[in-house]
Formats: C-alpha cells, structure tokens, sequence
C-alpha cells in the first residue's frame, strides 16, 4: 500500500525533553496568539537555516527557558513524523538532562515537570503524542 504524494511544505522542528533529577519531564503550554494554543508540549521551535537540531534546540532551550545546555548533553530519542492539514511536520526529540541556569518562562507559558507516566493526562498536539510513549518507556 503506498500512500499518496504530498505536495504540503515539510516543516522541521526540535523538541526536547528535560529530565530532571528526579525523573520528571519539563512541558509547556503553548500559549494564546499562537497556532495550537493551550496544548502541551515538549520545548523547542523550528530549526533555522544553517542550524543543526541540536543547536536549534539549544537557541530554544535559552530563547524560552533562559537556559543553557551543550550538544553533548543532548542524546537523540526518537521522531515523529505527523501529516498536519497545511504541512508535514517532522520533529526530532532529544533528552536532556543537563544544563544551567534557572528555568524561566521567557514566554509567559505555562510550565510543569510531569512523571512520564502521567504525561498523556495532557492534552498535546498530535505529533507530540506517539513521543510520549518513547519517554515513558525510555525513562
């Protein structure tokens, strides 16, 4: 069975995942004004030309967190791959478990650290949520 061309933009972004000591998992709710408002997800953003996904995701990591983070402390998990109405969106998730700095809502979103059990308690766009089931397993 092969499934019929698309001629929608492909959009690639980044998403990460931050584990903290205790083993929660850092989501965010996308806020008012934007696309998906009030869904959760995993932070990050679309990856800018010239950009690898590992640096995407630390620019995003800082532009919406206020922290750092280093390309080694980023251990790629999985993707997801998610057939939208106007685009395909192709999104790389990292772990992290390392960075500096407190963490800051530099965006005014919501934030929560949630077990990876729980997780799927939260409403997520649908590309997010087959990268749920890999955390929860993983973690």
């Amino acid at each position: 069975m092969t499934e019929k061309s698309s001629k929608k933009p492909l959009v690639i972004v980044v998403a990460g995942a931050l584990v903290d000591a205790d083993g929660r998992v850092l989501i965010t709710r996308r806020p008012n004004g934007k696309e998906m408002a009030g869904l959760w997800e995993f932070p990050g953003g679309k990856i800018e030309k010239g950009e690898t996904p590992e640096q995407a995701l630390i620019r995003e990591l800082k532009e919406e967190l206020n922290i750092e983070t280093k390309g080694t402390c980023l251990a790629p998990l999985s993707f997801a791959s998610h057939q939208y109405e106007n685009f395909h969106l192709l999104m790389p998730l990292f772990i992290c478990r390392r960075w500096w700095g407190d963490i800051l809502a530099l965006e005014s979103q919501e934030m929560r650290w949630v077990w990876p059990k729980k997780l799927r308690e939260f409403d997520m766009p649908p590309a997010d949520e087959p990268l749920v089931s890999m955390l929860r397993d993983f973690l």
